[in-house]
């Protein structure tokens, strides 16, 4: 698959960033910018954050395990971590910067836990496991595999999303890139994935396969939200002549839209650039932040919604002129967006930084969270809200590789 061909340190291989656009600089972590205290081992790395229905921030990771590695979780309540909790250890691990587990919260007992899983022994033969939590994460249900298709090609890059609480519910959706085709075309040929889609019940089994998208990028993270009228998921489609751009689809009336592009940028780049969107709702405002680089001119941008996502505003660019991408989005109370993206400094230096963008495309200055890495190592930064406080987590590569965690109120944004 195209993701071993790609690129050095995570960016853009074959483009020049575009030259610095005239925002404000910069501006050093907001004083009141607290580091909290990480739950997970020293070696670990991937971390991911969702928030529960009561407000509680999850984050789980991958750490190291005798033999193999762990996914693991704790809960933020406030300012403090609960004790971790394992939800699988295995050898059998697929381990990758770019596709990394996740958890989807249902409610306080209710948990959704997706991994990567070796099918065989080529280098990215591998498959997804889904398990469900009834209480909390004490324990965890027999794995399920959401694709019926077994070859040992690629499968991953999830996004989860819980259909609802009550009983009779859907369970949790999940799409995925499915790479059952790209083996079915052979190395000299197109090698397509595609987006596939399916539920996971309350009671274990899984709902119809849906084929959401036929051609796909290779190796860009998925993004899905529930909205008030049903999910939305963000994905980088793979257009026959190599335009790369961000697509949507909504689940409307119990079936899925085509997909369509959410900007014209048409960017076109023969490879991967491992560079997936983000999405974030509240009832029916969405907000999509994504990288992209038509022209050989990198930027990251946003976009906002008012139906849902059935259409999406004009792009408003975020970063600061040399973005290497990685993005996360969250909506505020107030409806601004807050983006998070990875931004070159200089050689492999770059700095994890955050602003905010109001609806009317107002930007403010651009924060910097944390110094970072741009090697492929330190990962995708993730950002998630609670209340009127905004959760930060990200990797720091090293032997051992570290998780830091910070928090602030989202006032400090300005």
């Amino acid at each position: 698959m195209m993701i071993r061909a790609l690129l050095v340190g995570g960016a853009v291989g074959a483009v020049a960033l575009a030259a610095p656009t005239r925002h404000a600089p910069p501006a050093a972590p907001p004083r009141a910018l607290d580091s909290l205290a990480s739950p997970a081992a020293p070696g670990s790395a991937e971390p991911s954050l969702t928030v529960g229905p009561d407000g509680r921030v999850y984050m789980s990771w991958i750490e190291p395990a005798s033999p193999g590695n762990a996914l693991r979780f704790a809960v933020l309540d406030g300012t403090t971590w609960s004790a971790p909790q394992t939800i699988v250890a295995r050898p059998d691990f697929f381990v990758n910067w770019a596709d990394f587990p996740s958890l989807e919260v249902t409610d306080s007992r209710r948990l959704t836990a997706h991994w990567l899983q070796r099918n065989g022994t080529g280098t990215y033969a591998y498959g997804v496991r889904l398990s469900q939590s009834r209480d909390g994460g004490r324990t965890w249900s027999a794995p399920v595999t959401p694709h019926r298709d077994t070859s040992q090609t690629e499968h991953g890059f999830v996004a989860m999303w819980s259909e609802g609480t009550g009983a009779a519910d859907g369970g949790v959706g999940a799409v995925w890139l499915d790479g059952r085709k790209y083996k079915a075309a052979g190395h000299n040929a197109a090698n397509e994935m595609m987006l596939v889609s399916t539920t996971l019940r309350p009671n274990g089994t899984l709902g119809p396969e849906v084929r959401l998208d036929e051609r796909t990028c290779d190796c860009c993270l998925n993004a899905a939200v529930m909205t008030a009228k049903g999910p939305i998921v963000a994905y980088r489609n793979r257009s026959a002549d190599e335009i790369r751009d961000i697509y949507v689809t909504r689940r409307v009336a119990g079936r899925w839209t085509a997909g369509t592009p959410v900007h014209d940028d048409r960017w076109k780049i023969a490879a991967c650039p491992v560079n997936g969107p983000a999405l974030a709702a509240r009832g029916n405002a969405v907000a999509l932040a994504w990288f992209t680089a038509p022209g050989d001119s990198g930027r990251v941008n946003v976009a906002f919604s008012d139906n849902a996502g059935a259409t999406f505003g004009a792009p408003i660019r975020v970063d600061g002129g040399t973005p290497a991408g990685r993005v996360d989005v969250v909506l505020l109370p107030n409806g601004d967006a807050l983006v998070t993206w990875v931004e070159r400094v200089g050689g492999d230096i770059a700095a994890v930084r955050a602003r905010r963008i109001t609806r009317a495309g107002v930007a403010g200055a651009p924060v910097t969270v944390a110094s970072s890495s741009a090697a492929r190592a330190s990962g995708f930064p993730r950002a998630v809200a609670t209340g009127s406080s905004v959760v930060f987590a990200w990797t720091v590569p090293g032997r051992p590789s570290t998780i830091r965690v910070a928090r602030t109120d989202a006032a400090a944004f300005r």
